[in-house]
Protein backbone atom coordinates (compact mmCIF):
# COMPACT_ATOMS: atom_id res chain seq x y z
CA UNK A 1 0.00 0.00 0.00
CA UNK A 2 1.01 3.31 -0.91
CA UNK A 3 2.17 5.61 2.32
CA UNK A 4 -0.23 8.64 2.65
CA UNK A 5 3.08 10.73 2.00
CA UNK A 6 3.57 9.59 -1.47
CA UNK A 7 0.01 9.88 -2.49
CA UNK A 8 1.00 12.98 -3.28
CA UNK A 9 2.60 12.29 -6.33
CA UNK A 10 1.29 8.81 -7.37
CA UNK A 11 -2.35 7.49 -7.94
CA UNK A 12 -2.28 4.22 -6.51
CA UNK A 13 -0.72 1.21 -6.96
CA UNK A 14 -3.71 -0.11 -9.37
CA UNK A 15 -5.45 0.95 -12.28
CA UNK A 16 -8.84 1.45 -10.46
CA UNK A 17 -6.94 4.26 -8.43
CA UNK A 18 -5.44 6.10 -11.59
CA UNK A 19 -8.59 6.36 -13.27
CA UNK A 20 -10.26 7.69 -9.94
CA UNK A 21 -7.57 10.17 -10.35
CA UNK A 22 -7.96 10.66 -13.92
CA UNK A 23 -12.06 11.29 -13.22
CA UNK A 24 -11.35 14.34 -10.32
CA UNK A 25 -9.17 16.04 -12.99
CA UNK A 26 -11.68 15.37 -15.79
CA UNK A 27 -14.58 17.45 -13.20
CA UNK A 28 -11.99 19.83 -13.50
CA UNK A 29 -11.62 20.16 -17.38
CA UNK A 30 -7.93 18.73 -16.56
CA UNK A 31 -6.46 16.87 -19.26
CA UNK A 32 -4.39 13.88 -17.58
CA UNK A 33 -1.18 11.60 -18.98
CA UNK A 34 -1.34 8.31 -17.33
CA UNK A 35 2.03 6.32 -16.63
CA UNK A 36 2.68 3.12 -15.62
CA UNK A 37 5.35 3.12 -13.31
CA UNK A 38 8.17 0.84 -14.84
CA UNK A 39 11.83 0.94 -16.56
CA UNK A 40 14.95 -0.87 -17.69
CA UNK A 41 12.71 -4.87 -18.03
CA UNK A 42 15.39 -6.94 -18.79
CA UNK A 43 12.83 -10.00 -19.13
CA UNK A 44 10.50 -10.59 -22.02
CA UNK A 45 7.83 -11.59 -19.31
CA UNK A 46 7.30 -8.11 -17.38
CA UNK A 47 7.30 -6.16 -21.22
CA UNK A 48 4.43 -8.44 -22.23
CA UNK A 49 2.50 -7.85 -18.78
CA UNK A 50 2.87 -3.94 -19.16
CA UNK A 51 1.91 -3.90 -22.45
CA UNK A 52 -1.00 -5.81 -21.80
CA UNK A 53 -1.78 -3.55 -18.94
CA UNK A 54 -1.80 -0.20 -21.28
CA UNK A 55 -4.37 -1.83 -23.57
CA UNK A 56 -6.55 -2.28 -20.62
CA UNK A 57 -5.47 1.28 -19.67
CA UNK A 58 -6.68 3.06 -22.81
CA UNK A 59 -9.89 0.82 -23.19
CA UNK A 60 -10.47 1.67 -19.79
CA UNK A 61 -10.36 5.59 -20.40
CA UNK A 62 -12.30 5.19 -23.43
CA UNK A 63 -14.99 3.36 -21.68
CA UNK A 64 -14.84 6.17 -19.26
CA UNK A 65 -14.73 8.98 -21.81
CA UNK A 66 -12.30 10.98 -19.71
CA UNK A 67 -10.14 13.32 -21.17
CA UNK A 68 -6.74 11.50 -20.89
CA UNK A 69 -3.75 10.21 -23.03
CA UNK A 70 -1.45 7.74 -22.14
CA UNK A 71 2.70 8.24 -21.29
CA UNK A 72 5.29 5.12 -22.00
CA UNK A 73 8.66 4.45 -21.23
CA UNK A 74 11.07 2.76 -24.31
CA UNK A 75 12.82 0.78 -21.40
CA UNK A 76 9.71 -0.45 -19.87
CA UNK A 77 8.14 -2.15 -23.47
CA UNK A 78 11.83 -4.03 -24.08
CA UNK A 79 14.17 -1.64 -25.74
CA UNK A 80 16.88 -2.73 -22.57
CA UNK A 81 16.34 -6.62 -24.20
CA UNK A 82 15.90 -5.55 -28.24
CA UNK A 83 14.98 -2.71 -30.48
CA UNK A 84 12.50 -4.79 -32.81
CA UNK A 85 10.72 -5.99 -29.08
CA UNK A 86 10.28 -2.49 -28.45
CA UNK A 87 8.91 -1.64 -31.90
CA UNK A 88 6.66 -4.34 -31.88
CA UNK A 89 4.94 -3.27 -28.35
CA UNK A 90 5.00 0.53 -29.38
CA UNK A 91 3.33 -0.37 -32.61
CA UNK A 92 0.51 -2.46 -29.99
CA UNK A 93 0.12 0.18 -28.16
CA UNK A 94 -0.49 3.25 -30.60
CA UNK A 95 -2.66 0.90 -32.49
CA UNK A 96 -4.66 0.05 -29.49
CA UNK A 97 -4.96 3.86 -29.03
CA UNK A 98 -5.72 4.71 -32.15
CA UNK A 99 -8.88 2.86 -32.41
CA UNK A 100 -10.24 4.59 -28.80
CA UNK A 101 -8.66 7.83 -30.74
CA UNK A 102 -6.28 8.42 -27.62
CA UNK A 103 -2.64 9.51 -27.57
CA UNK A 104 0.51 8.12 -26.49
CA UNK A 105 3.59 10.01 -25.56
CA UNK A 106 6.93 8.31 -25.25
CA UNK A 107 9.09 9.29 -22.21
CA UNK A 108 12.48 9.96 -22.99
CA UNK A 109 14.79 8.08 -20.84
CA UNK A 110 18.84 8.44 -20.84
CA UNK A 111 20.88 9.71 -24.11
CA UNK A 112 22.08 6.13 -24.72
CA UNK A 113 18.73 5.50 -25.63
CA UNK A 114 17.47 8.79 -27.83
CA UNK A 115 18.65 7.08 -31.31
CA UNK A 116 16.10 3.97 -30.69
CA UNK A 117 13.09 6.24 -28.86
CA UNK A 118 13.40 8.51 -31.46
CA UNK A 119 13.42 5.88 -34.57
CA UNK A 120 10.28 4.48 -32.64
CA UNK A 121 8.45 7.62 -32.52
CA UNK A 122 9.04 8.63 -36.27
CA UNK A 123 7.76 4.99 -37.67
CA UNK A 124 5.07 5.71 -35.65
CA UNK A 125 3.88 8.51 -36.03
CA UNK A 126 4.32 7.87 -39.94
CA UNK A 127 1.84 5.20 -39.68
CA UNK A 128 -0.57 7.06 -37.22
CA UNK A 129 -0.49 10.73 -37.78
CA UNK A 130 -1.88 12.96 -34.36
CA UNK A 131 -1.63 9.43 -32.16
CA UNK A 132 1.74 9.79 -30.45
CA UNK A 133 4.59 12.33 -29.28
CA UNK A 134 7.74 12.12 -27.60
CA UNK A 135 9.75 13.75 -25.33
CA UNK A 136 12.94 15.92 -26.23
CA UNK A 137 15.74 16.86 -23.48
CA UNK A 138 16.76 20.94 -23.30
CA UNK A 139 19.99 19.57 -22.09
CA UNK A 140 21.33 17.28 -24.37
CA UNK A 141 23.92 19.40 -27.29
CA UNK A 142 21.91 16.94 -30.06
CA UNK A 143 18.47 18.23 -29.33
CA UNK A 144 18.58 21.30 -32.27
CA UNK A 145 19.55 18.68 -34.87
CA UNK A 146 16.66 16.68 -33.39
CA UNK A 147 14.25 19.10 -33.73
CA UNK A 148 15.08 19.90 -36.67
CA UNK A 149 15.01 16.09 -38.64
CA UNK A 150 11.31 16.34 -36.52
CA UNK A 151 10.10 19.25 -38.34
CA UNK A 152 7.90 17.20 -40.90
CA UNK A 153 6.88 14.37 -38.71
CA UNK A 154 3.34 14.18 -38.00
CA UNK A 155 3.27 13.91 -34.23
CA UNK A 156 3.40 15.41 -31.17
CA UNK A 157 6.67 17.12 -29.15
CA UNK A 158 7.09 17.49 -25.13
CA UNK A 159 10.34 20.10 -24.44
CA UNK A 160 11.10 19.57 -20.67
CA UNK A 161 14.94 20.60 -19.42
CA UNK A 162 16.04 16.70 -19.04
CA UNK A 163 16.65 14.88 -15.68
CA UNK A 164 19.49 12.57 -16.68
CA UNK A 165 22.56 13.12 -15.20
CA UNK A 166 24.81 12.81 -18.65
CA UNK A 167 28.32 13.33 -19.19
CA UNK A 168 29.92 16.86 -20.16
CA UNK A 169 30.24 15.85 -24.15
CA UNK A 170 26.70 14.80 -24.29
CA UNK A 171 24.71 17.67 -22.23
CA UNK A 172 24.86 21.07 -21.17
CA UNK A 173 26.02 20.59 -16.92
CA UNK A 174 25.23 24.28 -16.52
CA UNK A 175 21.32 25.28 -15.47
CA UNK A 176 21.70 28.53 -17.16
CA UNK A 177 23.12 26.82 -20.39
CA UNK A 178 19.87 24.80 -20.28
CA UNK A 179 17.33 27.26 -19.56
CA UNK A 180 18.67 29.09 -22.59
CA UNK A 181 18.66 25.92 -24.40
CA UNK A 182 15.39 25.48 -23.51
CA UNK A 183 13.99 28.95 -24.75
CA UNK A 184 15.74 28.27 -28.29
CA UNK A 185 14.31 25.22 -28.35
CA UNK A 186 10.74 25.75 -27.71
CA UNK A 187 10.76 28.89 -30.13
CA UNK A 188 11.81 26.78 -33.07
CA UNK A 189 9.44 24.35 -31.97
CA UNK A 190 6.48 27.05 -31.76
CA UNK A 191 7.84 28.44 -35.28
CA UNK A 192 8.09 25.27 -37.10
CA UNK A 193 6.30 22.12 -35.47
CA UNK A 194 2.96 21.51 -37.00
CA UNK A 195 2.43 18.60 -34.96
CA UNK A 196 1.51 19.85 -31.60
CA UNK A 197 3.70 21.63 -28.89
CA UNK A 198 4.37 20.75 -25.11
CA UNK A 199 5.99 21.71 -22.29
CA UNK A 200 7.01 19.82 -18.78
CA UNK A 201 8.04 22.27 -16.82
CA UNK A 202 7.51 24.05 -13.13
CA UNK A 203 9.94 27.05 -14.14
CA UNK A 204 7.91 30.07 -13.61
CA UNK A 205 10.49 32.06 -15.93
CA UNK A 206 10.16 29.36 -18.82
CA UNK A 207 6.41 29.25 -17.98
CA UNK A 208 5.92 32.91 -18.97
CA UNK A 209 7.87 32.69 -22.45
CA UNK A 210 5.92 29.62 -23.36
CA UNK A 211 2.26 31.75 -22.70
CA UNK A 212 4.43 34.81 -24.50
CA UNK A 213 5.49 32.50 -27.77
CA UNK A 214 1.94 31.49 -27.80
CA UNK A 215 0.37 34.63 -27.66
CA UNK A 216 3.25 36.18 -30.42
CA UNK A 217 2.87 33.21 -32.52
CA UNK A 218 -1.14 32.56 -31.75
CA UNK A 219 -0.24 28.62 -31.37
CA UNK A 220 -1.78 26.18 -28.75
CA UNK A 221 0.91 25.50 -26.27
CA UNK A 222 -0.18 22.29 -23.58
CA UNK A 223 1.66 23.07 -20.09
CA UNK A 224 2.48 19.63 -18.83
CA UNK A 225 2.86 19.66 -14.94
CA UNK A 226 3.32 16.45 -12.52
CA UNK A 227 1.09 15.81 -10.07
CA UNK A 228 1.98 16.26 -6.39
CA UNK A 229 4.04 19.39 -7.51
CA UNK A 230 2.55 23.35 -7.23
CA UNK A 231 -0.97 22.20 -7.93
CA UNK A 232 -1.77 25.70 -7.13
CA UNK A 233 0.10 26.57 -10.47
CA UNK A 234 -1.74 23.84 -12.53
CA UNK A 235 -4.85 25.55 -11.19
CA UNK A 236 -3.78 28.77 -11.80
CA UNK A 237 -2.43 27.85 -15.74
CA UNK A 238 -5.42 26.00 -15.93
CA UNK A 239 -8.14 29.00 -15.67
CA UNK A 240 -6.41 30.28 -19.34
CA UNK A 241 -4.34 27.65 -20.89
CA UNK A 242 -4.50 24.39 -21.96
CA UNK A 243 -3.00 22.20 -19.04
CA UNK A 244 -2.38 18.33 -18.33
CA UNK A 245 -1.32 16.44 -14.83
CA UNK A 246 1.36 13.63 -15.24
CA UNK A 247 -0.22 10.97 -13.08
CA UNK A 248 1.88 7.71 -12.37
CA UNK A 249 0.73 5.00 -11.01
CA UNK A 250 1.52 1.19 -10.04
CA UNK A 251 3.54 -0.82 -7.37
CA UNK A 252 7.06 0.30 -8.77
CA UNK A 253 5.93 3.22 -7.39
CA UNK A 254 9.15 3.47 -4.23
CA UNK A 255 11.78 4.94 -6.77
CA UNK A 256 9.70 7.33 -8.59
CA UNK A 257 8.17 8.64 -5.31
CA UNK A 258 11.94 9.13 -3.80
CA UNK A 259 13.46 11.30 -7.31
CA UNK A 260 10.44 13.63 -7.16
CA UNK A 261 10.95 14.40 -3.41
CA UNK A 262 15.03 14.76 -4.00
CA UNK A 263 14.34 17.12 -7.00
CA UNK A 264 13.06 20.43 -5.54
CA UNK A 265 13.94 21.51 -1.56
CA UNK A 266 10.11 22.06 -1.39
CA UNK A 267 8.85 18.51 -2.01
CA UNK A 268 11.65 17.22 0.56
CA UNK A 269 10.08 20.21 2.88
CA UNK A 270 6.66 18.54 2.10
CA UNK A 271 7.61 15.15 3.13
CA UNK A 272 9.41 16.48 6.06
CA UNK A 273 6.30 18.01 7.60
CA UNK A 274 4.16 14.89 6.52
CA UNK A 275 6.46 12.70 8.47
CA UNK A 276 6.34 14.91 11.26
CA UNK A 277 2.89 15.11 11.44
CA UNK A 278 3.10 19.14 11.38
Amino acid sequence: MIPPIASRFVAGEHMVTAIDRLEQLDAQNLHAIVNLLGEHHRDRQPVLEDTENYLELLASIDRAALDASISVKPTQIGLSIDESLFEEQLDTIVEAARDHDLVVWIDMEDSSTTDATLAGFERAAERHPNQVGVCLQANLRRTAGDIADLAAVPGRIRLVKGAYREPTPVAYRDPDRVTAAFREHLEELVRHHDGGVAVGTHDPALITYAKQLQAVHDRSIQFQLLMGVHPDLRDELAAAYDVAEYVPYGDRWAAYFTRRVLERSENAKFAARAILGR
